[in-house]
């Protein structure tokens, strides 16, 4: 089973950075998972969960390949 976007995930604010928030479990930013299920770490609980109940990865590398995520450090 495939998804187009991989957005359910629990999130949390990152501490002084006003719309910046990562994934609660793997700690990755937002930017970085862009919706996708490979955008989570490996070892990410949420990633686990749902490649366990037959999620299915896009098979591309390209969300590590995006603009820097430090790009944003002013807010």
């Amino acid at each position: 089973m495939k998804k187009l976007f991989y957005i359910n995930y629990p999130q949390e604010h990152i501490e002084g950075h006003l719309h910046r928030y990562r994934c609660s479990h793997c700690k990755e930013e937002t930017t970085i998972i862009n919706g996708r299920l490979e955008g989570h770490l490996p070892l990410c609980t949420y990633r686990k969960k749902l490649e366990n109940d037959g999620y299915e990865e896009d098979g591309v590398e390209s969300t590590k390949n995006l603009a820097s995520h430090d790009a944003d450090d002013f807010d």
